[in-house]
């Protein structure tokens, strides 16, 4: 049964996005394994022959950047690790091209920052990028872009980027590659653990399960591969933990072997204007509701009044997204709102005709309109 899954999963799948972590890139010395990524780019080859596309979200620049400045360990601090991401980029970009070449393809390199997914116009720039590369004998190699970015503007790690790539795109299937088999019942040091194969639900006990933290090179763990997956599958998307120090690994799930985990998609795909308001970037700020909205709202499918709303928190502008909370801070949903945070505070509580008095108008007659809505739980 698990492999008729697989099979499925791999049949309908229109465009892998493989994310290949820094160690799996690296060798001991902190190096680049080039004979690695050659045999990454071998495998890419043999997805496109399936009539597949290929998105690689790559890390490893900052690793590949401390081998060729000689230095012993990662910097702590931001201006040299962002030296050591820009003098590995282009080492990293240069043996990726220099191994597709050898299968007919040019490597087309992307690098990105958490903004260019907060602007809508950024967003779709981005997408429409990919698919015009896509009609070239090309392969995307998407990295975040060290070198520029700062706290407010970073993904954090590339398991959420590759996250935040394959939610633009239409029949994705997530591939994160590390140097584990997958999502362990336990400890992977306890002997007698082993990788769970597939899980059809999720759950967020599945966090209980991780037990590493951050890897000696990369900045992420299983931990931040679960959020990555969350976001994937809660829009209607598959995704695959697996070892990718493994030999032929692409090869054995374009095969649809029981390798590494397989998480299901969460109900049906969400169309791609929702995707990016509920899962693609941070709200600028917080409706809390009571009770009866919150039923309005997840229940019943209406769109968000003032007079459910009992506090505003955050600055924000009309047309930003915004969390929807309950009374105790558990977020349910994000939306568009058609107010200010100055003029919802004016509005909260209030009822439709009561805006009128305190506006001078009525601009809006939903807080959030349900079309511009997303519930997230």
């Amino acid at each position: 049964m698990g492999n008729l899954v697989r099979r499925e999963v791999i049949e309908t799948a229109q465009t892998l996005v493989v994310k290949i972590g820094t160690n799996v890139l690296s060798r001991a010395d902190d190096t680049l394994d080039i004979e690695r990524v050659s045999s990454l780019a071998e495998q890419i080859h043999r997805v496109r022959q399936a009539g597949k596309q290929v998105v690689v979200v790559s890390s490893g620049a900052v690793a590949a950047g401390l081998g060729l400045l000689n230095l012993s360990e990662r910097p702590n601090d931001l201006p040299h690790l962002q030296v050591a991401a820009a003098a590995g980029q282009a080492h990293l970009i240069r043996h990726y091209d220099a191994c597709l070449r050898q299968h007919g393809y040019h490597a087309a390199q992307l690098l990105l920052t958490a903004d260019d997914f907060k602007r809508r116009r950024r967003y779709l720039n981005v997408r429409n990028t990919l698919s015009t590369l896509f009609e070239y004998q090309t392969v995307p190699i998407i990295n975040e872009n060290d070198t520029v970015s700062v706290e407010e503007i970073r993904f954090g790690d590339n398991d959420h980027l590759a996250a935040m790539v394959t939610n633009l795109l239409t029949a994705p299937l997530l591939v994160i590659l590390s140097t584990v088999d997958g999502l362990y019942d336990g400890d992977p040091a306890d002997e007698s653990r082993r990788p769970i194969s597939l899980i059809r639900q999720w759950d967020d006990s599945l966090l209980d399960l991780v037990t590493d933290g951050i890897s000696s090179r990369g900045t992420g763990g299983m931990g931040s591969k679960l959020e990555a997956i969350r976001i994937v599958t809660a829009v209607g998307e598959n995704a695959i933990v697996a070892n990718g120090t493994r030999p032929n690994i692409v090869d054995e799930i374009l095969a649809g072997n029981e390798v590494g985990t397989l998480f299901l998609a969460q109900g049906t795909a969400l169309p791609a204007w929702k995707r990016w308001i509920g899962y693609t970037i941070s709200p600028e700020g917080r409706y809390y509701l009571d009770d009866g909205a919150r039923r309005a709202v997840v229940d019943d499918g209406r769109s968000l009044l003032a007079i459910g709303i009992m506090r505003v928190e955050g600055e924000f502008e009309q047309g930003d997204i915004v969390a929807l909370a309950d009374a105790k801070n558990r977020e349910f949903a994000r939306g568009l709102t058609n107010y200010s945070s100055a003029d919802a505070r004016t509005i909260a509580g209030k009822r439709t005709d009561a805006i009128i008095e305190v506006l001078g108008s009525l601009p809006y007659g939903e807080v959030v309109h349900r079309d511009n809505l997303v519930v997230t739980t």
